[in-house]
């Protein structure tokens, strides 16, 4: 089966399209035949070398196909039923017990840039119906941040105002589900063609960030002069105290990217002045997924899709990524 490579260390010039073999499954595992994979910053450090693999690797953390074989012991799935992976395999449900990305596929283990896999069934839930393959693609990493952030770890209430960074997938998700919530939303872009189209799919104020540098204190006026209720941060060093600044008293700060790098200076005067609620996190669990899925088969939420790349194109597709041209995700079609 076609499979991408990318070599220990990273890089453009270390990605290779091969093959590999993919085995039937065995006591409690699943062979899927993928049909698409989305691309996240994590990825794109991973291929590029910003965080390259330890050994020759298969990246993509994200994959969306059908399942062809079932191993014994498998009742949750069946030949035929359309499904998406999660981002930790081995983090089924409670508090995270994992550091880093060890078990990541795409990073730590093998990932998704291939027409086949075969992985214990838990390393996969049920799609959403009616969904595409390419748009199941996104939720692994992208949508699940967006939800376990406003949901599982922000407790997001109607009425509540949220905060959010930039047109990335993630933040587009966030966008679609504090809406479904009732929430009222704010985003910062440096687009004025973007923040258009973030309003015209249901952003309530909108920032363009490089024309207002003190787009933090904005934000605070717009959120009725308290403050927004919650932030997702994905710039890190460089957007963090101005999401703090943006924060109501007791405010919650998703911190879930280092878009502008991985150091930074934390304000810890206003922090505790205003008794902020940090919460780093990466992406969330199985079960979290399995909540998503069913949340979006009630309310009807679908992926922004920028643009469809094939497998073989997969350097093209990053280059891409890496200009920040797109509104969404990006997704390859295997």
């Amino acid at each position: 089966m076609k499979t991408v490579f990318v070599g220990a260390g990273g890089g453009y010039d270390q990605v290779e399209i091969g093959v590999s073999e993919a085995r039937e499954p065995g006591v409690g595992e699943i062979k899927v035949r993928l049909y698409a994979s989305s691309l996240n910053y994590h990825d794109l450090m991973v291929v590029t070398g910003g965080m390259p693999p330890l050994e020759r690797r298969i990246p993509m953390s994200d994959g969306a196909g059908e399942v062809i074989a079932v191993g014994e012991g498998v009742s949750e799935f069946a030949v035929g039923d359309h499904v998406v992976s999660t981002f930790f395999p081995d983090w089924l449900d409670g508090e995270a017990q994992f550091v880093g990305f060890s078990r990541v596929p795409g990073d730590g283990i093998d990932g998704y840039g291939r027409e086949q896999v075969t992985a214990p069934a838990t390393a996969f839930t049920l799609a959403p119906k009616g969904y595409s393959h390419a748009e199941a693609a996104t939720l692994t990493t992208a949508g699940l941040t967006a939800w376990r952030a406003l949901i599982e770890d922000g407790q997001l209430k109607a009425g509540e105002t949220v905060l959010l960074q930039g047109t990335g997938g993630m933040s587009i998700f966030a966008l679609q589900i504090a809406k479904a919530a009732g929430a009222r939303v704010i985003v910062t872009s440096s687009s004025d063609d973007k923040l258009q189209r973030l309003s015209e799919m249901g952003a309530d104020e909108v920032i363009n960030y490089r024309k207002d540098p003190d787009w933090g204190a904005t934000a605070r006026r717009m959120a009725s002069g308290r403050g927004v209720d919650h932030v997702l941060d994905v710039g890190g060093p460089d957007t963090l105290e101005q999401s703090m600044v943006a924060s109501k008293v007791g405010g919650h700060i998703a911190i879930i990217g280092v878009l502008s790098g991985i150091n930074s200076q934390l304000p810890i005067v206003h922090a505790l002045a205003y008794q902020l609620r940090l919460q780093a996190l990466i992406v969330g669990s199985r079960r979290q997924q399995q909540d998503f899925v069913r949340a979006i088969e009630l309310n009807g939420i679908r992926p922004v899709i920028d643009r469809h790349f094939a497998l073989d194109d997969i350097v093209t597709a990053f280059e891409y990524q890496a200009s920040g041209q797109h509104f969404g995700k990006i997704v390859l079609d295997i």
